[in-house]
């Protein structure tokens, strides 16, 4: 049975535990800002799922004000699979909504996945789109992150929730970024003109831990290690048994990104 592969973005901590573009609240600022930001991780892990060994995942995004809009890639450089979803080209965007008086914001977004090399005759989808609702909000200095996805190429939802905070370390000038999340999906149609069609369902969850190193004022380097677990990870076809995805297993990764804001 064909897997499905693809990957998706990190909330506010997240950014460099797994080096791509987020759907959270943006910054309130009336400046344009250009972000450009090389990566490399040991692992690519996709909503507990193991899709390739090292990528390379070079970002770019734009902000301004409530604003945000990006390309993000991945180049998988160990464990390729020719024909397969391998490299992604995601565009991204988002707007943030700021309501209950600053108390929470509410962030609509998307992400339009496309994968250039994809042979769709065997199953792949050549391009999804998924919107999202994410809600930001802050409680005893921890911002929290429940999130809607809904693919409307592979017919189904995605239930999420995290959760950040920031510990100074100030003798280091710099802070330790910790993060959790966990989540549950459901997929009716993963497999690509297939019929009858393939669902595939489970549930993940993930913790991390990132420090930025600040080289300039516009400049930093983010070291940062990721743990991700999938559970419960099944796919079915009409009335055929249902198959475990070997894949969703538990995955440490380890992360090193550059970003420049022009």
């Amino acid at each position: 049975m064909k897997c499905y592969r693809r990957c998706t973005a990190w909330s506010a901590a997240l950014i460099a535990l797994s080096c791509s573009p987020s759907l959270s609240a943006s910054p309130e600022t009336s400046e344009a800002v250009w972000t450009i930001s090389p990566a490399i991780t040991s692992n690519y892990v996709f909503r507990g799922v193991e899709l390739a060994k090292t990528c390379f995942q070079p970002w770019v995004d734009y902000t301004s004000g409530s604003l945000s809009l990006g390309l993000w890639t991945s180049f998988a450089l160990e464990d390729r699979v020719s024909g397969d979803t391998d490299p992604e080209i995601d565009l991204y965007g988002s707007y943030t909504y700021t309501v209950g008086g600053g108390s929470i914001d509410l962030v609509p977004g998307f992400y339009l996945y496309t994968y250039p090399d994809a042979e769709t005759g065997n199953g792949n989808y050549s391009v999804t789109f998924e919107p999202s609702l994410a809600a930001v909000f802050t409680a005893g200095g921890i911002q929290f992150t429940p999130k809607v996805y809904y693919d409307f190429m592979l017919r189904g939802a995605t239930f999420e929730i995290s959760a950040a905070i920031a510990i100074p370390l100030e003798s280091l000038g710099t802070e330790l970024d910790f993060s959790v999340s966990a989540g549950t999906f459901k997929w009716t149609d993963v497999s690509n003109d297939t019929s009858p069609s393939v669902k595939n369902w489970g549930d993940y969850w993930t913790a991390g831990v990132a420090i930025p190193i600040q080289v300039t004022s516009r400049s930093k380097v983010t070291l940062a290690g990721l743990y991700s677990e999938g559970r419960n990870n099944f796919y079915k076809q009409g009335e055929l048994p249902k198959v475990a995805n070997d894949a969703a297993h538990g995955v440490t990764s380890v992360t090193l990104s550059y970003a420049i804001s022009l």
